[in-house]
Parts: structure tokens; sequence; C-alpha cells
């Protein structure tokens, strides 16, 4: 199996956003350095899993890892 192609830029958790209703999940907003000033916050669902299988959340202020990834065939070499 060939590998994924990938890119990880660092990031920072701005806040937390409480759910407007407790049926929806936490988010938590990211900054994502390097990526364009209209797109660098994202929101995830606040809720990753530790090395022993463990529910965690992120803190406001964390710094984090962003990592996209694709499969070699859906990527093609830059002139």
């Amino acid at each position: 199996m060939t590998e994924k192609a990938t890119a990880t830029l660092p990031g920072r958790v701005e806040k937390i956003i409480k759910p407007m209703f407790s049926s929806e999940p936490e988010k938590a907003q990211i900054s994502v350095e390097g990526a364009d000033h209209l797109y660098r916050e994202i929101r995830i669902e606040n809720k990753l899993t530790d090395e022993n299988g463990g529910e965690v959340k992120l803190k406001p202020g964390a710094t984090v890892d962003v990592t996209v990834q694709a499969d070699p065939e859906d990527t093609a070499k830059k002139p």
C-alpha cells in the first residue's frame, strides 16, 4: 500500500463553542497558521481519542497540528 500525501500546519484552539441544544456536540474553533485569511478558522466536534482509546477534549489556547491527507491517486506531481 502506498503512503498518503500529507501536509501539516500548526494551529491553536481559539475558543470552545457550547451547543445551543443538548443534542448538539460541543465545537472547538481552531485557527490554522499559514492558511488564507478568510479560511483560517475551522470548527470541529470537540472530541478526540487518546492513545488508550479514551475520549478527551481540547482546551482553549491548546496548540494543535492540523493534517490533510490524500490518496496518491488524488494527487498530481508539481511541475
